[in-house]
């Protein structure tokens, strides 16, 4: 990791005058940094940040973003640079190990994933526990956190070595536990891997083939469109599923676990939903003459209706990830010669209008990555309720990159941010029957025949 320079101090004055100095750090790129670490200390009080919109909760050597300029790099790398050059598995160890591997350590890294990919048969008979239909992210979140059983007195977080197995295992075994997880969700029977495919071969693979057909064809141009996926997913600096594996992690937790949280993080539509949702609103618009409509209905503050698939916390200017996803959505829908071609063409005019609409200029609202991601996965034919395990299968590398480098850090810190207390002042408990009654269960849940628990029907079971 680069040094952090000093270049001097920030004074901080309270209205009593009470002033304090805290450092100004600069990193390699990007905005610097006030280092409030001793805020509290010196002057007695907290910094407010709802949604951590301007606080760095971390160093970190693996992403950089420059929202203002629409630049993403992994390890200094462009992501357009290492979609057009490089496979998923060269980029994970990128991220992993801080440089791009030779001949040498990348076969030795692939040869090591292959050979982790099986999951424990009886994690497999865990999978029969979900009913059919279950959502798969419901799925991945209990099977991930249930890998934790099958690996726990094997890892000490502190051994670098051990995490990087720790990594590599779970990298490897996500693809048949994504499949698995999808097979089940649809009963279908499960596919093991087979060692003459990659990396992603075996992941579609495992999804689609059938178990009495004599053989399985990975159509390559499906396979590259699918590796510019996962790099393009791999990692993007402090999100909030990422965060959320740091703080869990923090308090030393057992890595799959920490990875189960980051699914569930992932799994809402404001994160890793939203090209599901790009897809449900270009189901509603239906047709480009309906485009127009739309973008006032999105204008209109009186309407619900939004545009998914634009703007972004981070990107101010654009999202380096969507030119590329544009691209592989055009040349997937031209190999394939699919039907989702008339829902490209709505995408892309429903781009062009907003593009060119003052309000969006104005707000700065681009369409990010998930705009296209969905079409693309759609026609290779991934249902939709699979995206978001799609997502998951590509940022685990980021998740445990991130985990393993926080885990590197000589002073070891337990995420615990503090608050903005607004509730009641101190008060007395009064007894019972001086207390105001008041509703505060509504009547729906208070008369609901599902109850949780009754003292007299446990009474008469008895």
């Amino acid at each position: 990791m680069e040094e952090v320079s000093r270049e001097g101090e920030a004074t901080i004055t309270l209205p009593d005058g009470t002033t304090a100095k805290l450092p100004f750090l600069r990193g390699t790129h990007g905005p610097p940094v006030i280092d409030i670490r001793t805020l509290f200390n010196q002057l007695g009080c907290l910094s407010l940040d709802p949604g951590f919109t301007s606080t760095s909760s971390c160093f970190s050597a693996i992403t950089y973003i420059d929202g203002e300029k629409g630049e993403l790099w992994y390890r200094g790398y462009a992501i357009q640079d290492l979609a057009n050059n490089c496979t998923f598995l060269e980029v994970c160890y990128l991220l992993l190990y801080g440089e791009l591997p030779s001949v040498v350590e990348l076969e030795r890294f692939e040869n090591a994933v292959k050979n982790e990919m099986l999951i424990h048969m009886k994690l497999i008979d865990f999978y029969s526990s979900f009913q059919q239909g279950a959502h798969p992210m419901a799925i991945m979140v209990g099977v991930v956190g249930a890998l934790s059983a099958f690996m726990h007195e094997d890892i000490d977080v502190m051994v670098a070595e051990q995490r990087e197995a720790a990594a590599i295992r779970i990298l490897a075994k996500f693809p048949m536990m994504a499949a698995v997880a999808y097979r089940t969700a649809y009963g279908l029977p499960i596919v093991f891997p087979k060692k003459k495919f990659g990396y992603t071969e075996n992941f579609l693979y495992m999804m689609f083939s059938d178990p009495m057909a004599d053989d399985f064809t990975v159509d390559p141009v499906v396979v590259n469109a699918l590796e510019k996926i996962f790099i393009l997913h791999a990692d993007h600096e402090q999100n909030a599923s990422t965060s959320t594996v740091r703080i869990a992690g923090s308090s030393l937790a057992n890595p799959y676990a920490c990875v189960a949280a980051g699914i569930a993080s992932l799994w809402g539509p404001m994160h890793g939903g939203a090209n599901e949702a790009v897809l449900a609103m270009l189901d509603e618009i239906k047709s480009r003459e309906n485009v127009d409509t739309f973008i006032a209905k999105a204008k209109n503050p009186n309407d619900s209706f939004r545009l998914m698939g634009f703007g972004h916390r981070v990107y101010k200017n654009f999202d380096p990830r969507n030119q590329i996803m544009q691209d592989i959505a055009h040349e997937i829908l031209t190999h394939l010669q699919c039907n989702q071609k008339n829902i490209l063409e709505l995408a892309q005019e429903l781009e062009n209008k907003a593009l060119n609409d003052d309000y969006f200029i104005k707000r700065k609202l681009y369409p990010n990555v998930d705009f296209y991601s969905g079409i693309v996965l759609e026609a290779i034919g991934i249902p939709r309720d699979m995206f978001t395990v799609i997502f998951a299968l590509a940022r685990v590398i980021g998740w445990m990159s991130q985990w393993h480098e926080m885990m590197s850090e000589s002073v070891k810190k337990i995420g615990r941010p503090r608050q903005l207390y607004v509730g009641a002042q101190k008060r007395n408990v009064q007894p019972r029957e001086m207390r105001e009654g008041r509703e505060s269960i509504s009547p729906e849940i208070i008369n609901s025949p599902r109850k949780v628990w009754s003292p007299t029907k446990e009474k008469a079971a008895n």
